[in-house]
């Protein structure tokens, strides 16, 4: 039997001056075509349904959760920033360099493809079998760009949590869609569309 060589593959941890914009979408894409690819995998081995998880029942009492819960959360993340020096919430220039020069349409596609992929994920295959506290360890673990920082880890720890906990009481996996796609979908206008000091 032949064995398969890994030398020829090697990781690094690449600085922000070394990607470009077409390195940066390429990797987004396929990193939630992935997360995708897992939480659909995952959620054919468990219940509920996914008819059950995107149920409509609830009507507009399922967006009213998801907005009113991303409405929360951006409150608390514009007085942490107002008060948190920017070191702090510092992910590297990650966010800034998806979002600066993006075209409003473009970020509102990518926020939705984030909020889709990683809500299935996390929400609907993870948090089936694991609860929301132990997904919550594992959304904020994976959100690496932000381990650097307790407060960072702790807020994203704090959101994913409450995802969870939006997705339980409105029964459908449209309220933490739809609260993740504005959180992401505000932050990414206000770096977008922010005045530079």
């Amino acid at each position: 039997m032949k064995k398969f060589d890994f030398k020829p593959f090697k990781f690094r941890k690449l600085s922000i001056d070394e990607m470009d914009d077409r390195f940066l979408l390429i990797n987004l894409y396929v990193t939630q075509l992935i997360v995708l690819l897992l939480g659909v995998i995952i959620m054919l081995f468990q219940k509920p349904s996914l008819s059950a998880m995107f149920s409509i029942k609830g009507g507009y009492w399922i967006l009213l959760w998801g907005v009113a819960y991303a409405a929360a959360v951006l409150i608390v993340d514009i007085l942490i920033s107002r008060w948190v020096p920017p070191e702090v919430t510092d992910d590297g220039g990650i966010n800034d360099m998806l979002f600066k020069n993006r075209p409003l349409w473009h970020i509102a596609v990518m926020s939705f493809i984030v909020a889709f992929c990683e809500e299935l994920l996390f929400r609907g295959a993870v948090q089936a079998a694991w609860g929301p506290y132990w997904t919550s360890i594992l959304f904020a673990a994976i959100h690496i760009r932000y381990l650097q920082h307790w407060l960072m880890t702790g807020l994203v720890f704090g959101i994913s949590y409450g995802l969870g906990w939006i997705y339980i009481q409105s029964g459908s996996l449209w309220a933490p869609i739809a609260a993740h796609f504005v959180i992401d979908f505000v932050m990414g206008c206000i770096i977008r569309y922010r005045r530079e000091d």
